[in-house]
């Protein structure tokens, strides 16, 4: 009797396969394991993920490592995953021109014009004249409400306020009259006084109308046709806030400066092909597909998308151990975002969506990395190790264990770094195809455009359900249901946004509503699962035309995803397929294909 273990090597988890043969057929499975990847997939840092997840099947089995006859590995190809910046326009703003400001709680609601002046100037100002008045730190928020009362019964015309304590609601409650009032504005010494200025808050769960619009601003200040051009940066900056102040200075100057992003030079099969980073997504990819498959990838000397391809290769270079010159991309997943961008020369870090390209990469190495991992665990273990085959080909192996499933049937393997598709016929050709892009990339693009700078977090938020929490006990589910708990709730929870994980509530800390972030994490899954499920499976069909197709098991992590396998599903049943998740074995669900697939391959002595 001969045991084997079959080692998938993923970009994010590492699987295992354990089985028992005789000479001539498959005995028994024993047992699976999965953890997560050690080091980035493909190179030796894999080793020691792949001894604790061997450890952990055959405590399983109740073996040891030394009746292990054979261990059997896929060929792992890594792909990397980084950003590179299409058209980002930077606001500069000079002289404290604008403060697009949204703090969480402004005070009061409408529209203000008048002239800057401080607190303690509205003494000195005559009847009639309209003013927006600058409230510096160290005056009480009942201090600073009486002076604008009295100022007002005087028949001065206060038009709203910017504060520099968190004071906004409560100087805007005793007032006599409702003014807009915007606090938290930290650099108020920055403010301009005597300067024509805008002041603007929207009702509770609206935004602002005006002064997000470069018509709005032209009205508020008188501007010409030329001058309102200039102030287009500034009211896109705004779209989307709750308040926002404008101050008009003469010598103020606000510019909008592109940062090229540069061009690629696409190099496949079918010819080479330039296309700018500017050109969207879309466009990118159309030229992909124009030339593919595809044998490397570069970019224009000193611009983002040069030092993004650059670094992929410098990081895989070192840790294969392999020349740069040998590193050849050898496919790209274009994906239009938007990407947080500090506005600079604001007052109150005010931050505006900035277009950008998300790239993900797929570095080819040669089989000598792969041959790295095999002799190093060897010569740590005392065991044979074998380079099996490839991820798609083991991939569709280990489907075929699913039941109900037959030849012919395509395969759609999402893991956490590429997506790779493979198609076997009657006949038992089978066609793969290994592309960039997966579960990682879908982090990275929630990551990037909620600005959380956490890339656990945005991990969670792309795994598990969200919910609002309403009370100490209700929370509202992100389908709109309701449920109550009969135990009050944690208080750090309570009105915040939660991802609903195991059994726990981790709160969000953004201020984004439930409808952004689940809008977020959907379209980012639906722009990269859906779309590589496209394109990898044109890439498999034997006629080239995915209507010919009549069968596709899902597997891989990502086919666990809550939603991904209904995104999927849904995109391919508009061209007549009938696709699910798999059932590896009957047991494992859509994991453990590869592995499978890899113990399969022992019979036929595939190495």
């Amino acid at each position: 009797m001969t045991i084997v273990a079959g080692v998938d090597i993923g970009n994010s988890t590492t699987e295992v396969c354990l089985a028992t043969f005789d000479s001539l057929s498959l005995i028994n499975y024993l047992a699976s394991s999965i953890i997560k990847t050690t080091g980035i997939k493909g190179t030796v840092a894999n080793v020691p993920g792949i001894v604790i997840a061997l450890e952990e099947a055959l405590k399983k089995s109740g073996l040891k490592m030394n009746d292990l006859d054979e261990i059997r590995l896929n060929e792992a190809t890594p792909v990397i995953g980084d950003l590179a910046m299409e058209t980002i326009t930077e606001t500069i703003i000079t002289e404290s021109t604008m403060i697009g400001h949204n703090p969480s709680t402004p005070g009061g609601v409408g529209l203000g014009v008048g002239t800057t002046v401080w607190l303690s100037q509205l003494v000195g100002i005559i009847t009639g004249e309209k003013v927006l008045c600058v409230i510096p730190a160290g005056i009480d928020f009942q201090e600073a409400a009486d002076a604008l009362n009295e100022a007002m019964t005087r028949g001065i015309d206060v038009q709203g306020v910017i504060v520099k304590q968190d004071d906004a609601v409560l100087i805007a409650n005793r007032l006599k009259r409702i003014i807009p009032v915007v606090d938290e504005v930290t650099l108020i010494d920055k403010v301009p006084l005597g300067m024509m200025a805008a002041v603007e808050v929207a009702e509770a769960g609206q935004t602002i109308t005006t002064l997000s619009n470069p018509y709005g601003i032209a009205t508020v200040f008188k501007l010409s046709a030329e001058e309102t051009k200039m102030v287009v940066p500034i009211a896109r900056a705004l779209i989307g806030n709750r308040s926002a102040v404008v101050v008009r200075t003469p010598a103020g100057d606000v510019k909008a400066r592109t940062i090229s992003a540069g061009f690629i030079t696409v190099l496949g099969e079918k010819g080479k092909a330039d296309i700018d980073v500017d050109a969207g997504a879309a466009k990118i990819m159309a030229t992909v597909e124009r030339v593919q498959p595809v044998l490397d990838v570069q970019g224009e000397a000193g611009t983002n998308v040069s030092g993004m391809l650059e670094r992929v290769r410098q990081v895989m270079s070192e840790l294969t151990s392999q020349p740069l010159g040998e590193m050849k991309i050898q496919d790209l997943l274009a994906v239009d975002t938007f990407v947080p961008q500090k506005v600079q020369g604001g007052l109150a870090g005010e931050f505006a969506l900035e277009n950008a390209v998300a790239l993900s990469a797929m570095v080819k190495t040669s089989r000598l990395p792969m041959q790295q991992i095999a002799d190093q665990l060897s010569k740590n273990l005392g065991i044979r190790v074998v380079i099996a085959g490839v991820e798609a080909n083991m991939a569709i192996r280990g489907a075929l264990t699913t039941p109900g499933t037959d030849k012919p049937l395509a395969i759609l393997d999402m893991g956490g770094g590429s997506t790779d598709a493979a198609i076997i016929t009657r006949e038992e050709r089978v066609l793969a195809i290994h592309l960039a892009g997966a579960g990682d990339m879908v982090t990275m693009l929630i990551n990037s455009e909620l600005g959380l700078n956490d890339f656990d977090l945005s991990e969670d938020i792309k795994k598990y359900p969200l919910a609002k929490v309403e009370s100490l006990f209700h929370i509202r589910l992100e389908d709109g249901t309701v449920r109550f708990y009969e135990q009050h709730l944690p208080p750090e929870v309570f009105s915040r946004v939660v991802i609903l994980k195991a059994g726990e509530m981790v709160p969000i800390p953004t201020n984004h509503p439930l409808d952004k972030v689940r809008h977020v994490r959907r379209e980012a899954k639906k722009r990269v699962f859906v779309t590589n499920a496209l394109r990898s499976l044109a890439r498999v069909a034997p006629t080239g035309n995915i209507r010919h197709m009549d069968f596709v098991v899902l597997v891989g992590g990502s086919a666990l995803d809550f939603e991904v396998a209904d995104m999927v599903t849904d995109a391919l049943a508009e061209y007549g397929i009938v696709c699910g998740r798999g059932n590896i074995r009957g047991s494992e669900g859509p994991r453990n294909a590869v592995a499978t697939g890899l113990v399969l391959s022992y019979l036929g002595g595939e190495a």
